[in-house]
């Protein structure tokens, strides 16, 4: 396989992560913006002694605002940080002693986990070529 088609199967898979868990994430999300939107903050938990209200600001912002930009390409390994953050709090702070899989109970860590490892990827691989950063950071192409 050449180096370019291994890029552009690379830039592809990449393509449909971001927009899988992204899109996903963002309908997770979703929830919590009715929630800012409705002004709804004593319904939401304060893991880290924020406040309520700054904890629901946050959790939003990362699992709807960072989504968009993830599905989009923009500033992908940026915003693909406070999702990590936002889902390892939620895993290891907020479902401390619950189990690790769901199938031991209704709660467990398994779906933050699930969201939390594609992004902490994202932090490290990017967003590949079909991306907002792609066109603003293209490589020239070398000369063969």
């Amino acid at each position: 396989m050449t180096t370019q088609a291994r890029d552009l199967l690379n830039s592809l898979g990449l393509l449909i992560l971001r927009l899988g868990v992204g899109g996903y994430l963002a309908t997770h999300g979703w929830g919590k913006l009715q929630m800012v939107m409705e002004g709804n903050f004593d319904a939401f938990a304060d893991p880290l002694g924020l406040g309520k209200t700054m904890s629901l600001y946050l959790v939003t912002g990362a699992e709807f605002g960072c989504a968009l930009l993830v599905m989009a390409g923009f500033l992908t390994r940026l915003a693909a940080i406070p999702v990590v953050i936002a889902m390892g709090v939620a895993a290891f702070v907020v479902h401390s002693n619950d189990p690790w899989t769901m199938g031991q109970g209704p709660m467990s860590k398994e779906p933050a986990m699930l969201f939390l490892i594609p992004f902490l990827a994202l932090v490290f691989t990017g967003a590949g070529r079909f991306s907002i950063d792609g066109l603003i950071w293209r490589q020239p192409s070398q000369a063969t």
